[in-house]
């Protein structure tokens, strides 16, 4: 019941309340009544409060996990958590998610708290002055640390030292989902790490009792080209990914289209214009991944062609360069044509599967349980369902969703001993195993496959979710090369959004007159000028300028970009309209 609920069955006995009342009651009686609505509605959230919720009213200790995972992760580990700690030591836990948003979301948190928190000990404990230098270093993964010839540091790399040297935290204990990119990069900035000074805790100690897990047998440190685990022990993967398509064959055969989609390719069919769901990859870390895999999927077809016909590239070596940026720039015109058919960019990779459930967009990129997970809800409901999902062959790897603790962890104790739990058995079924079979969720399958590779045995398979998925096996139709996209992979979101997102408007209009035209040679021409992204720059003065921190030339190189791609597509709208 909600409290408007309550309000309404309240309303005759105030009426009767008020008949009997004496009169100065009822002099103030508008007054009394709205400080007692007041006083419900701010104990409402108490009132209405689930009786399954995860956080008791009295706890020994509590441990914050910071989290992109959606409700139902978070409901499992959370339950299955506490009654493990609760039959262990006998003590009750809280564990206290933060769910500010997507990873995207949360790499802007870690920043900020921990530049904050930095600054406090800056300049209160150290007494040094705070300056935008310190800010910019503080957390500046690849600062240069050699002294000069003098021996001396600058200002920037005495923050940096100060803040690695330092416990700083912001009440959080752990960085829990995502992906391996988003972990690499905050155990390059310093905020996750491995263990607490002179401390045994965090994942070595997670290693150093159970030494099976992290082996090839277990947990490799490498997939296919796929980081899965931190060297260090700054971080490790605890479940596996993949990126795919969610389609809907009812909308699909509704528009004409017959097949099932396969390919990346196929999302950028002409009939599907404005039946396409995507996200802002620049709040999605999952669909910016997955725009990396169409991006490496072009290098690797355009390193088969060059490697049979090299024509005037003389070595390996020149053959994959040229292959790199002829696949960099077929892969953003793929994603052009894609974003043009889309219905618009949503906040929220989880919105996708949605859409394209109820039957509002044709198809879409998501993570592939999400996908899976919405074709098993319609089968559940009617006995069949028109929602499938498609992993492109030799068009996606294998990924991890990680944990790690940060800096300062309030409860490293706690901390290890979660993420202990999360990569032991117990933690794995819980991704993995159909609800209600025992050791597994007890409410809704989370679609997830365990990242330990021990654990696909034959006995366990038949409780399984997606068991025939066998994921070690596929992740070898791909391989994924890191120095091709890793150093670009802001400037791609940085770009999809200049080219995409901020121009959507504009970009879907053009594809629609040139849909209308027949796609004339020069609206196509004009339409895929990535001259201005080109792969060199997309490494070199974009990335710069997207590492450098400073967001006022990030702001005039999106404005620079964005009125490029602007005149651009008018001017391809009007070729279309001249037939040329």
């Amino acid at each position: 019941m909600t409290v408007a609920g309550i309000i309404a069955q309240l309303k005759p006995r105030m009426a009767d309340l008020r008949a009997k009342a004496g009169p100065l009651a009822r002099r103030f009686w508008k007054e009394l009544v709205g400080i007692g609505v007041l006083l419900l509605v701010l104990a409402g959230p108490f009132l209405l409060r689930p009786a399954g919720a995860t956080g008791p009213t009295h706890y020994d200790r509590r441990l914050v996990i910071l989290t992109p995972h959606h409700e139902s992760i978070r409901q499992e580990f959370g339950h299955a958590f506490t009654q493990f700690w609760k039959q262990k030591t006998g003590e009750t836990v809280f564990v206290d998610w933060r769910v500010p948003g997507g990873t995207s979301d949360i790499a802007m948190l870690l920043k900020s708290e921990y530049t904050a928190a930095f600054q406090n000990l800056w300049e209160g404990k150290q007494g040094q002055d705070w300056s935008s230098v310190a800010a910019q270093s503080c957390l500046d993964g690849k600062l240069d640390l050699s002294a000069d010839a003098d021996g001396k540091f600058t200002v920037g790399q005495q923050a940096r030292k100060s803040f690695l040297d330092s416990t700083v935290g912001i009440g959080v204990d752990l960085f829990f989902g995502g992906g391996a990119y988003d972990f690499q990069s905050q155990a390059r900035n310093g905020i996750l790490v491995s263990s607490p000074p002179e401390q045994e805790a965090g994942l070595p100690k997670v290693a150093k009792d159970h030494p099976e897990w992290f082996s090839d047998a277990g947990i490799p440190e490498q997939v296919s080209g796929e980081p899965f685990r931190d060297k260090d022990g700054r971080w490790c993967g605890t479940c596996l990914s993949s990126f795919g398509i969610v389609f809907n064959r009812d909308v699909l055969r509704r528009l004409g289209v017959e097949k099932d989609p396969e390919q990346w390719e196929d999302l950028a069919d002409p009939r599907l214009a404005g039946q396409i769901a995507l996200a802002d990859p620049g709040r999605s870390g999952s669909v910016a991944k997955a725009f990396e895999m169409l991006i490496q999927q072009q290098m690797q077809q355009a390193l088969v062609r060059l490697t049979k016909e090299p024509g005037k590239l003389k070595t390996p070596e020149a053959i994959e360069a040229a292959a790199v940026r002829l696949g960099w720039r077929e892969g953003l015109k793929l994603i052009q044509r894609i974003s043009a058919n889309a219905r618009y960019f949503a906040d929220s990779s989880t919105k996708i599967p949605l859409e394209v459930a109820r039957g509002d967009a044709a198809a879409g990129m998501c993570i592939d349980y999400f996908g899976r997970a919405s074709a098993e809800s319609l089968q559940r409901l009617y006995g069949k369902s028109r929602v499938g999902f498609v992993m492109p062959e030799g068009g996606t790897s294998i990924g991890v969703d990680p944990i790690g603790m940060l800096r300062g962890a309030k409860e490293p104790e706690l901390a290890t001993a979660f993420m202990d739990f999360v990569l032991s058995e117990r933690g794995q079924n819980l991704w993995s195993y159909r609800a209600g079979i025992p050791g597994g969720p007890k409410s809704l399958a989370l679609r997830r496959l365990p990242v330990r590779r021990d654990l696909y045995s034959a006995d366990r398979l038949d409780f399984m979710s997606d068991g025939a998925e066998l994921p070690y096996e596929k992740a070898k139709a791909f391989q994924y090369h890191q120095e091709w996209t890793g150093p670009a992979f802001e400037s791609i979101r940085f770009i999809i959004r200049v080219m995409c997102v901020e121009n959507h408007p504009e970009l879907r209009r053009t594809w629609e007159e040139m849909i209308r035209t027949g796609f004339t040679p020069r609206s196509i021409e004009v339409f895929h000028d990535m001259e201005f992204v080109r792969y060199d720059n997309a490494i070199g003065s974009i990335a710069r300028i997207l590492h450098s921190r400073d967001k006022l030339q990030e702001i005039r190189k999106a404005h620079e970009l964005g009125d490029s791609f602007r005149k651009q597509y008018g001017l391809a709208i009007r070729h279309a309209q001249e037939g040329r």
